[in-house]
């Protein structure tokens, strides 16, 4: 592969012709060293910037897929007749479907045009969908014209929430392997996974604020107010993501036009499987339980208080927390794959333990509570933490953001076809059959990680893509590859991997 790079500086020739530097030429020196070390401080803080607004951006990512956990069972409440299961889970699912559009488009954004670029198209969609919710209203006060309004500024902040997973995700990663390939893993664990899982317990709590601050008695401030809080969090990471910069990795690797997707799914078919298919039986089995767990709970919690299913609702979103962080410690130890593995096992037991003894648990509060949260836990440590790691791992940084995008889009379509089969399979075979699915689920999950996905487990990202430039070009492939003063060109000649090795040094 040839590799035609432009860098340097252009200069006159300063010397006094004896071979000594001039004053001028000295100076020079002085002026592109100082330059160098702002240029350091710049991107070292830029990387600071770039895993601080991927972190708190996913925050709000979280808190907005919780909010209809104990949002249903308000409107439930407030809307007996017309907040039927048929509505219940269009309302509920049209942020996962917005996601799958957002997951798939961003992820082509910010691979096409640059991470910086996604970000803030996230964050504004997030801002628009998050008002739009807060200020829902039916025409003539229609109760079904409000569902319709929700269902339709839900999908704008699914489209948002969506996109931040490719665009966040994989600026985290490949800003956490220009610091430390060994802590890549943990790091994004803890600024995706974990702040994720964060933003139910913020939910939650924010909810309970707003619901003993306003009373039972005034249920529609309590669900708009928690609405807009949403609107707060996405503004607070604006800043950041406006000063970032793009990786090394992109800013090398970039591929901007004539994407050889053909090539890329000749490469990536096995990791694509492993990926996609983990991330769909994953959020197939999350996302309902997640949505739903609310009137679970209340089905189960004597008397159906609001305010007492919320309090057991916060501790159900609390305990999996501890399973992200075991994720992150297990995730160099053992592996990833290994970790996969481990986490889809425990729905098998878990899954198992509650749906064959499911009228003997749910007759113990405290004890189905913990249980279902173990069940969320397994899942946090395992294909929760893992199926972000592999996503941004397994591919090259050119089609990184896609590739993603396209996993967790997968993710989202199991979750929205989980969410939506919810419901019958409790009808036509009984609750207890969720949780065997689960585990059924899981064992599928088991198979899928160990025959598909790789594990890159201490292998530094820049080898894959100097893998991935000399496949295009044993294919065949031509074109440009970089942005700015990193621009390189593939021919079909034999020649060095400067464009893309230099990050390995």
């Amino acid at each position: 592969m040839s590799v035609e790079k432009n860098v340097g500086f252009s200069r006159e020739d300063h010397s006094n012709g004896s071979g000594d530097i001039s004053v001028d030429e000295a100076h020079e020196s002085n002026v592109r060293e100082t330059a160098h070390e702002l240029d350091g401080k710049k991107e070292s803080t830029s990387i600071s910037y770039t895993i601080l607004a991927a972190g708190f951006g996913l925050v709000s990512d979280g808190y907005q897929e919780s909010l209809m956990t104990m949002t249903n069972v308000i409107f439930a409440i407030l809307y007996p007749n017309e907040y039927t299961s048929i509505v219940s889970t269009q309302v509920s699912t049209a942020l996962l479907v917005g996601a799958v559009i957002g997951q798939i488009s961003v992820g082509l954004i910010c691979d096409r045009i640059g991470r910086k670029a996604a970000l803030v198209v996230t964050t504004l969609l997030i801002v628009l969908g998050a008002t739009l919710s807060t200020a829902a209203y039916g025409a003539d006060g229609s109760p079904l014209g409000l569902f319709w309004f929700l269902t339709i500024a839900r999908g704008i902040v699914g489209v948002g929430v969506g996109g931040e997973y490719p665009a966040s995700t994989t600026s985290a990663s490949e800003a956490a392997n220009e610091t430390s390939i060994q802590a890549r893993g943990p790091v994004v664990i803890m600024v995706t996974n974990f702040v994720l899982a964060f933003g139910g317990p913020v939910a939650l709590s924010v909810f309970l604020i707003i619901l003993c601050a306003a009373g039972e008695e005034h249920l529609e401030v309590v669900w708009r107010v928690s609405f807009g809080f949403g609107i707060l969090l996405p503004l607070t990471v604006f800043y950041f993501r406006m000063r970032m910069l793009s990786s090394k990795l992109y800013r090398k690797s970039a591929i901007k036009r004539r994407v050889p997707y053909w090539l890329v799914l000749k490469r990536y078919w096995r990791s694509l499987i492993g990926t996609c298919g983990t991330w769909f039986l994953y959020d197939f089995v999350t996302f309902p339980n997640y949505i739903f767990s609310g009137a679970i709970i209340a089905s189960v919690v004597p008397g159906g208080s609001l305010l007492k299913t919320a309090e057991w609702q916060l501790l159900l979103q609390t305990i999996p927390l501890i399973g992200v962080l075991i994720g992150a410690w297990l995730c160099n130890r053992i592996g990833r794959k290994y970790s996969m593995m481990l986490g889809f096992a425990g729905y098998i037991a878990i899954g198992l333990a509650i749906g064959l003894a499911y009228d003997k648990i749910t007759s113990i509060v405290p004890l189905f509570v913990v249980m279902y949260a173990l069940l969320a836990t397994v899942g946090n440590l395992g294909p929760g933490d893992m199926t972000i790691v592999t996503s941004s791992e397994s591919y090259a940084t050119p089609v990184r953001g896609t590739c993603y995008g396209l996993s967790a889009a997968f993710g989202k379509t199991g979750g929205a076809i989980g969410t939506q089969v919810f419901t019958p399979i409790q009808i036509h075979f009984g609750k207890p059959w969720t949780f065997i699915v689960a585990a059924i689920c899981g064992a599928i999950g088991v198979v899928l990680t160990y025959f598909f996905v790789p594990d890159m487990t201490g292998v530094n990202l820049a080898d894959e893509d100097a893998k991935f430039m000399e496949y295009l070009r044993e294919n065949g492939w031509e074109g440009e590859v970089g942005e700015d003063d990193d621009k390189g060109l593939i021919t079909g000649s034999s020649a060095s991997m400067e464009a893309v090795s230099e990050e390995k040094a």
